[in-house]
Formats: C-alpha cells, sequence, structure tokens
C-alpha cells in the first residue's frame, strides 16, 4: 500500500485530498496544527486503519517513521482573515514549513506537491495569468504575507529540485470553492452565502467589477491528483477559466439562495485584485484537464451544504478563537 503524507489536513482542500486518497487505497498520513483547519472535516476518517492524524506544526521539524511514497503540502492560511490576522505564522509556513517538508521529501526519496496559489501573480497586467506570467505583487503590503510566502515557496521547491534532484510538482490554485469551506472566513463565496442565509446584506468591496474566476473542489482535487501522477515539475495553473465580475456574482448568490436583499458597497482592500483567470493551457496539454462542474451546479451543492450547517455555525463571526491555538 503507497503511503501519503498531507499537510493542512483538516483544511478545505486538504481533508477533501485526505478523503481522495483513502478512496485511492493510499495509506494517509493526515497533519495540521488546527491554527485555521477543523477535525470535523476529517472525523469520519479516524475509524479507518488507513489514515493516521497527527497534530502537528510543520515550522517544527518533521519526522514520519517508514516510507514515504507520496507528499502533499497544504499547510498555510488561505483566507484574507486567517492571513491578516496570524501574518507571522503565513510567512513561516511558506518558508520553514515547505523546507522542513522538501526536506522530508529529499531524505525518503518521495515525490512533493506544492500548493501555491493565483496570488502569485497579484493585481495582474497580464490577462489571463500564464504560468510564465512573473506577477505583479506588493512584497510589503497586507497581502504581501501571503503572496511572498507562496513565491519563496515555489523557489525553495525548485531549487530543491535542481540541486538535490527531488521530484517536486507546484500547482497553482485559483478559486476553489465547494462543501467544508469555513463561513466569514474572508473568501467571497462563503461570505456572500454567509450573508444571504442569515438575511443580511451581500457586501461588495470597491464598485464589483472586479472579477474572480471559481472552480468546483472535485475539479480542484482531480487536477492537483493529475499533477502529482504527471511527470512535469513546472508550475501548473488549476482552476475555472469561466470569469465573472464580483457584482454579478453576488446577484447569482441572491437568486440562489431565495432571498431579497440588497447589495451594498464598501472600499476596496489594499491590493486586492481587479482581474482573477486563470489561463489552462498547459492543464489541458499536459495532464488532459479540465473543469467539468459548472458554477450553477456547484453553487447549488455549495448553498446546499451551508443551508445544512447548524445555526450556531451560521452565525459565528469567524471560525475560532486563533489566540488559544497560536503557541507563544
Amino acid at each position: 500500500m503507497k503511503r501519503i503524507l498531507i499537510t493542512g489536513a483538516a483544511g478545505f482542500l486538504g481533508s477533501h485530498l485526505c478523503d481522495r486518497f483513502i478512496k485511492e487505497g493510499y495509506h494517509v498520513i493526515g497533519m495540521d496544527n488546527l491554527i485555521t483547519g477543523d477535525l470535523k472535516n476529517i472525523e469520519h476518517l479516524f475509524k479507518l486503519e488507513k489514515f493516521e492524524f497527527y497534530n502537528h506544526d510543520v515550522t517544527k521539524f518533521v519526522h514520519v517513521s517508514g516510507k514515504l511514497d507520496y507528499i502533499l503540502h497544504f499547510a498555510s492560511p488561505a483566507s484574507p482573515i486567517d492571513y491578516l490576522k496570524i501574518p507571522i505564522q503565513t510567512l513561516k509556513v511558506g518558508a520553514l514549513g515547505t523546507h522542513n517538508l522538501l526536506g522530508l521529501a529529499k531524505d525518503k526519496k518521495a515525490r512533493i506537491l506544492i500548493a501555491s496559489t493565483s496570488e502569485v501573480y497579484g493585481d495582474p497586467l497580464v490577462h489571463p495569468q500564464t504560468e510564465e506570467y512573473y506577477g505583479n505583487v506588493n512584497t510589503i503590503g497586507p497581502r504581501g504575507v501571503y503572496d511572498e510566502a507562496k513565491r519563496f515557496q515555489e523557489s525553495i521547491t525548485m531549487a530543491y529540485h535542481r540541486f538535490h534532484n527531488v521530484d517536486t510538482r507546484i500547482v497553482r490554485i485559483f478559486n476553489t470553492y465547494g462543501p467544508k469551506m469555513r463561513l466569514n472566513d474572508g473568501r467571497v463565496i462563503p461570505a456572500f452565502m454567509g450573508q444571504a442565509l442569515r438575511g443580511e446584506d451581500l457586501t461588495v468591496f470597491g464598485d464589483g467589477s472586479q472579477t474572480r474566476s471559481f472552480c468546483y473542489v472535485d475539479d480542484q482535487i482531480e487536477g492537483i491528483f493529475k499533477l502529482l501522477m504527471s511527470d512535469y515539475n513546472l508550475p501548473v495553473n488549476i482552476g475555472n477559466p469561466h470569469e465573472i465580475t464580483i457584482k454579478d456574482f453576488a446577484e447569482e448568490i441572491i437568486n440562489l439562495t431565495g432571498t431579497n436583499q440588497k447589495v451594498v458597497y464598501k472600499s476596496l482592500p489594499q491590493n486586492d485584485p481587479l482581474q482573477r483567470q486563470p489561463d489552462i493551457s498547459k492543464a489541458k496539454e499536459i495532464l488532459g484537464w479540465e473543469p467539468k462542474v459548472g458554477r450553477e451546479k456547484g453553487m447549488k451543492l455549495t448553498f446546499d451544504y451551508f443551508k445544512s450547517l447548524s445555526e450556531e455555525e451560521l452565525n459565528k463571526k469567524e471560525h475560532k478563537d486563533f489566540s488559544k491555538h497560536i503557541k507563544k
């Protein structure tokens, strides 16, 4: 049985990856320090012999007994509320955490896939964004802690590949949504759906003309799986190229939820990208991958998930008190 280590295992994408690799017959080792992850996302796996979980911070030394065939590094805050509240931890998991896991991959002779992000492109001057675009990032702005952590992550990954011959993969993840997302984490879809379900007006930042491209989680996981199994070492965009303005998307959410809220406008946060659309030509050519779930179907599945949450979960303004989970 092949063994895989998944960091960030209790998070949104990490928990879906645990499910996928269990389904594929792997022995899955999940690791998470639970600063932003939630054990409820993987508690159904605890009874399985081929799943084990370690509550561990990957910025500390990482040890895993026995052989490892694959490592997926998905440990990182990924929403604005998280990485603006815990900026140092965000930088450390991108730098120290990635360094530790690349060292583990080298020691175990394991293939490692690093989760990067479309945020490496910053507020892009090229549209749509291709993998060859170097980006337009403010290194000292409030979002720089996340953007630069991911850019460094890519650099050290390629250094380990070139200098130590570590078998590496890099996925650049564009906006992804689906069940297991946290309400009110600062990202567009859970924020809008949480507001709609509570009967609040939907908050749009700026004039709403900025664009995003939303990929359903099942498509994203399939793209990640195919990239891991490929022989391609350079970054690959995985996302849905169907672009929509935030203003139009807010109206879609109101129609989907059957509510009668209005859209209210607030100032655009500093360095918030005005356009976000992946060029997925490489994914199509190299992986034979493209998204299959349309936004109408994916949003309905996601809304049904959020609608099933308890009233207590629905009315949480934040996921949890971060201070209790940050080691001094």
